[in-house]
């Protein structure tokens, strides 16, 4: 799923592209895609971009007479964009915006359909659709800290909840935590005021530090290489690779569709965190340790 770092490069793309252009055309192709029904959609198009913002994880465009298109692009969802039109035969192509200057498209890889669009009649509008987590990059250390303490979950939990922080998911939260050096299952009303001080400012550079390599790596060109997955990253989606700190595997914890990726030395004092999928049929013969681990498998 897009995160702060790549939604911001896709503003900064768009902004570049489509302020002071005319929204032409809106050509929705998937019936799931919509998610308002008033305003019209025709009423967007002819209107002037006037603006385009982050929204946590959605990105809204500003038009003329106060309309805002907010898209939410969810795990699959990407934006492409061209001096000429996309093929329409495409089933992962999901809407077209047609400017007076080129194309923005929409499409979603794979079969399930959570991408969304919404058009908000006025800035009131587009505010509910604001989770009202604080903005980890502008925030001030107390308002970080009143943040992380206003209710006791993990750290894994507490990060990529929208209504604390706005615009952190699954991947840039397990960079953070290895960073900070900090145990995704930590409680936040647990930790001491050094633990805190070390998270805040490893959210601050994670999220500044990726922001600039990715506005590097686009090199003012349109963004088309968004990925959750990078090889350059720490521990995320490097499972059973070594650390970049101390060589150790990078270890994880399996949940639904997703992981949390971390490393046991780093970050938990060497003790592996319960797979539930794996915990379930070890019972009490889950290790508690990487030595254990290793002498598991070469049983």
């Amino acid at each position: 799923m897009p995160e702060l770092p790549d939604v911001t490069i896709y503003v900064e793309a768009l902004r570049a592209r489509i302020a002071g252009a005319k929204l032409e055309q809106v050509v929705v192709k998937s019936p799931f895609l919509l998610r308002s029904a008033v305003p019209s959609l025709a009423v967007a198009q002819g209107k002037k971009v006037n603006e385009v913002r982050r929204l946590g994880k959605r990105i809204a465009i500003g038009l003329e007479g106060e309309l805002w298109l907010v898209m939410h692009l969810m795990i699959a969802g990407r934006l492409h964009w061209g001096t000429k039109a996309p093929k329409a035969g495409s089933r992962n192509l999901l809407a077209i915006f047609t400017f007076d200057n080129g194309w923005l498209w929409l499409t979603e890889a794979g079969t399930q359909r959570r991408a969304s669009l919404h058009l908000t009649a006025s800035e009131a509008e587009l505010t509910t659709l604001d989770a009202g987590g604080i903005e980890p990059l502008e925030a001030s250390r107390d308002e970080f800290t009143a943040a992380l303490r206003s209710a006791n979950h993990t750290l894994k939990r507490s990060f990529t909840d929208p209504h604390i922080f706005s615009g952190i998911g699954n991947a840039y939260s397990d960079e953070i935590l290895h960073s900070a050096q900090l145990s995704p299952i930590a409680m936040t009303q647990k930790l001491t005021a050094a633990e805190i001080e070390r998270l805040y400012r490893a959210t601050r550079t994670t999220l500044a530090d990726w922001t600039d390599r990715l506005r590097a790596d686009a090199n003012g060109a349109f963004p088309e290489k968004v990925t959750a997955f990078r090889p350059e990253m720490a521990v995320h989606g490097r499972y059973g690779e070594p650390c970049p700190r101390c060589g150790s595997r990078i270890q994880r914890i399996r949940y639904a569709s997703n992981e949390t990726n971390y490393c046991a030395p780093c970050q938990t004092g060497g003790r592996l965190l319960a797979d539930r999928a794996l915990s379930r049929l070890l019972h009490q013969d889950w290790p508690r340790t990487l030595d254990e681990l290793e002498a598991l498998k070469r049983r």
